[in-house]
């Protein structure tokens, strides 16, 4: 081997991480095992009774010949590798950080790795294009293209962006790396001065002929393979193009490229490195310039001189490499250590698809199988009414397309402090998702997450910061908005920094201080100089009005911004059939509609099928599905049926909903079109009760009732409380934030996961709070329809929204046990007001006895809780309350929160307030059941510490 003569390049050294120095040492012998530990854990809540599962958590084995090691806990099984292999390395007594660890010198690394794939010691990871090269005749049998060597191999191209990054987006730089340290192989590799490819001097082994296969086929079938021919001109347009490949002896799929691109052989062309996902073949192929394979010598830092054609920018978008010339996108090729061939085809329909899914909206649009009915929301509200992929994966996927690095997300949280809920203006600050409307419209762990382990009853902040592969900062936002769900603040960030770069996309050729405007309404910070870098192309791949009407080009289209923006203006010959029934949508109700999509052309009875979806579903008022189309909706009800029509959006929206887009291209070139809807209303989920009560009502209901309940606490300057029903704590929690003369609290209810939260918020803020009077507080699992002493001769009981959660026959029998046996001094029972449901669902008032004898599948829609067994009118709640106060001695008043006694339909929540009346001699309770304990303790707090709780 002669001298090695290292050209003037950029050299990147990296210390090598202890699980690559144990493989440097060790190789397959390093066995690692890793294993889930399962822990219950309290998490933060001291002496809950309920375990809690906490998140997954891996520990690692690493078996070496000698020893073996086992590593800390961690949350990620990589880490778990990592520390094995730091503790190994510590026993052995070597230094990770030590200089002498570093890799070997890329260009000394690359020379021993092209010598290695033309070596006899092993199974060749190129097998399949070394087997087709033998089959090639004449002078290139033997010969593989040096662009497959230098693309395929991945450990080759890594080795390249170490010795130049450009090499990251310039083919025809890794190649030249590759060609020149084949040259300093002149005893073991032949390199032809006219040729780009590769040969083995020397004969390769039995072993590996016989692995690879090299046989003469007798057959003379062929395999067709459908490409696009992509032209470097935009104003041509893309073309499907069959390859045929010969299944001969003659026959590589190269070849059959290379003549498509009008070159003699496979060694003239040079390869993209994939498009999608990892497994994907789909590549770009291209013409290598002439003068390359002559000139060697040439700098190695700037080669653009050498290009021939100009740049192919539809072509360098999809893959961020330099394109130059046209090209032909295939999905065909050998896969790692295959020999055989892998293909399939390319329709125009797939181009579409992926230009748009290059996009933010065009990624969810895909997401749902909806092109030209759904939108990005502009709002992210519930995970259970989010459809399509979620914010966080559609931003994550977004990075991977564009080749940048995956978004850095930074979430942490911090406690629920009293102190910075004690005014109402910070508590409206907090953002809970399930509420949320932002006024401006806004993922599977990855490696780049930095989240904090959160504290019961915290709130979250997110981070995102999206860097370039260079690490060059483009994109952050920073945290502003707080909320109560770690999801929520990742998902909400996330959704910020997608409509900005959606506006982006709609309009690439935006005034830098017009998108600044923009970055400034969604709390973002860009960096002009790398962020334009990075989306170079994008204002001539996404924006078509550049185009005019030349030959074979797509007419202009209307901005898919300016259509989408607007509402009922862009809604023509609107047609609504069908009788109404009384159920429409509002603002947060699940929809769900059919509907269809045609081309129409405009003069002639012609119609194309574009699009249609049996059963779609969506959240009204996010934007979720375009504003034309929403604007219908809204006039409509639950069965009725609409047809309209809107002007074309952008062409590619159109062609990638398309079945045959080339026969659309043709109409859209040639005639003058719209778009034809047709949508039926099939049915409307009212949104949960919570959330419909606060868009309509500021302060929000629940919150109007716990003032009410603390109002009432005062006056009466109660000591003790119980909460029947406590569910999560949300009364007991929103109590703490109020002075009262309250000492001991107990909360009951009968779902576990619902009492888990409730322990952990309260001991946060209990052990916080050191001003407060609780000296007591206790949590309980158990129903509140079964009698148990300890709740007995309470000052003061609740029952906020909970009876409607039973069947009738229940709430009776509640309201029996309570105020019989439980008997407190003062009992506050609030319920939905079934009138005032007309208000908040905009809905036509049904019978309440229909609703009781047939439940039918509507009551989803009557009722404001799918979980609601019934709900009562004002009348229905008098008479219960007066029923059950005349038996049991007390007496009770009727009020309520959200609208008015004097105006209809009355209150939204109506209340009712038991007040016992002198109690007569008489014990209703037997010596049993004064001991009698039906509900179990799941956690209790002592303010004093002590060991036995006083309930």
């Amino acid at each position: 081997m002669e001298t090695r003569e290292c050209p003037i390049v950029t050299m990147n050294k990296t210390t090598l991480t202890p699980k690559a120095i144990i493989h440097q040492k060790f190789g397959n012998k390093a066995c690692y095992k890793v294993e889930e530990v399962k822990e219950s854990i309290q998490n933060g809540c001291p002496g809950l009774a309920i375990p809690h599962k906490g998140p997954s958590l891996y520990r690692c084995c690493l078996e070496l010949p000698e020893f073996s090691v086992v590593s800390d806990i961690f949350k990620k099984k990589k880490d778990a590798e990592q520390c094995a292999a730091e503790m190994a390395l510590k026993r052995l007594g070597v230094d990770p950080s030590a200089d002498n660890h570093t890799e070997k010198e890329p260009w000394d690394a690359l020379i021993e790795r092209v010598a290695y794939l033309f070596s006899n010691e092993s199974l060749h990871p190129l097998g399949g294009h070394l087997r087709a090269a033998f089959q090639r005749d004449g002078d290139l049998c033997g010969f593989v293209p040096a662009s497959v060597v230098t693309i395929c191999d991945s450990k080759l191209s890594n080795l390249c962006k170490l010795l130049n990054r450009k090499a990251e987006s310039d083919p025809l730089l890794a190649l030249s790396f590759v060609m020149r340290a084949a040259t300093r192989l002149s005893g073991s590799v032949f390199t032809s001065k006219d040729q780009l490819s590769i040969q083995k001097q020397h004969s390769y082994s039995p072993e590996i002929v016989g692995s690879i296969d090299i046989t003469q086929s007798g057959s003379s079938d062929s395999i067709r393979v459908e490409g696009l021919h992509i032209p470097a001109s935009l104003n041509k347009i893309i073309q499907p193009v069959s390859l045929t490949i010969s299944s001969t002896s003659t026959g590589y799929f190269l070849d059959a490229i290379a003549q498509k691109l009008g070159v003699t052989d496979a060694n003239k062309v040079l390869l993209s490195r994939t498009i999608g996902k990892a497994s994907s073949e789909m590549r770009l192929y291209f013409t290598a310039p002439e003068s390359f394979a002559l000139d060697l010598s040439a700098d190695l830092g700037n080669l653009e001189g050498l290009y021939e054609g100009p740049l192919n920018e539809r072509a360098s978008y999809f893959c961020c490499q330099g394109i130059y010339g046209d090209a032909i996108m295939a999905s065909i090729g050998y896969t790692w250590r295959s020999k055989d061939l892998f293909y399939e085809d390319i329709s125009l329909q797939s181009y579409y698809r992926m230009l748009i899914s290059k996009v933010p909206n065009g990624n969810y649009k895909l997401s749902r199988e909806a092109i030209l009915a759904a939108d990005l929301p502009s709002a992210f509200t519930t995970k259970s009414n989010w459809r399509g992929s979620f914010p966080r994966e559609i931003l994550c996927s977004f990075c991977r397309q564009h080749r940048l690095s995956e978004p850095v997300f930074s979430s942490s949280s911090q406690p629920l402090k009293v102190s910075c809920l004690s005014s109402s203006k910070k508590k409206a600050d907090i953002a809970d998702a399930d509420s949320q409307k932002q006024k401006h419209a806004n993922g599977t762990d990855t490696a780049n997450d930095k989240s904090e382990s959160p504290e019961p009853g915290s709130i979250f902040t997110c981070e995102i910061k999206i860097f370039s592969k260079c690490q060059d900062l483009i994109i952050e936002c920073p945290p502003k908005e707080i909320y109560k769900k770690q999801n929520d603040s990742l998902h909400n960030a996330s959704l910020k920094i997608l409509t900005w770069l959606n506006e982006y996309f709609k309009d690439p050729g935006m005034p830098v201080e017009k998108l600044n405007n923009l970055a400034d309404i969604f709390d973002i910070r860009f960096y002009p100089e790398n962020f334009f870098k990075e989306f170079l192309l994008c204002p001539s791949i996404h924006n078509l009005q550049h185009q005019g009407k030349q030959e074979g080009n797509l007419p202009e289209a209307r901005s898919v911004n300016e259509l989408y923006a607007s509402s009922e203006k862009d809604v023509c010959y609107l047609k609504i059939e069908g009788s109404d029934s009384g159920v429409y949508p509002s603002n947060g109700s699940l929809l769900c509609i059919r509907y269809d999509v045609s081309l129409v052309i405009e003069g002639q009875h012609m119609k194309e099928l574009l699009e249609s979806n049996d059963e779609f579903e969506f959240e009204m008022g996010t934007a979720a599905v375009i504003s034309p189309l929403e604007a219908v909706l809204t006039q409509m009800s639950v069965g009725q049926s609409a047809f309209f029509s809107t002007e074309l959006p952008s062409h590619e929206f159109v062609l990638a909903a398309a079945d045959d887009p080339g026969k659309i291209i043709s109409l859209l070139t040639s005639k003058t079109c719209h778009l034809d809807y047709s949508a039926t209303l099939l049915c409307v989920t009212e949104p949960p009760e919570e959330r419909m009560e606060q868009a309509l009502f500021s302060p929000p209901l629940s919150k109007q009732r716990v003032e009410y309940a603390v109002q009432q606490i005062k006056n009466s300057c109660a000591t003790t409380l119980v909460d029947f029903g406590c569910g999560s704590g949300s009364l007991l929690d929103s109590l703490l934030d109020y002075s009262t003369s309250l000492e001991k609290v107990v909360g009951v209810d009968i779902s576990p996961k619902a009492l888990t939260r409730a322990a952990k918020i309260l001991h946060s803020k209990l052990s916080m709070k050191t001003d407060s009077g609780i000296k007591s507080a206790v949590i309980c699992d158990g129903s509140i329809l079964e009698f148990d002493s300890r709740l007995c001769g309470f000052d003061i009981g609740t029952c906020l929204e909970v009876i409607e959660h039973m069947e009738e026959d229940q709430a009776c029998q509640f309201g029996n046990v309570a105020l019989s046996y439980f008997r407190p001094k003062i009992l506050i029972v609030s319920t939905p007001n079934y009138e005032y449901n007309v208000i908040l669902q905009r809905s036509t008032l049904t019978n309440q006895e229909e609703d009781s004898d047939e439940k039918t599948e509507s009551q989803s829609c009557k009722f404001r809780n799918h979980d609601h067994k019934f709900e009562w009118t004002r009348e229905q709640f008098n008479n219960w309350a007066t029923e059950l106060a005349g038996r049991n001695n007390y007496c009770v008043e009727f009020s309520g929160v959200g609208g008015s006694a004097d105006v209809e339909p009355g209150f939204a929540s109506q209340i009712a307030v038991f007040t016992r009346g002198i109690l007569s001699q008489e014990d209703h309770t037997s010596n049993n059941e004064r001991h009698a304990h039906s509900c179990k303790v799941i956690w209790e707090w002592d303010n004093n510490n002590r060991t036995e709780s006083a309930f």
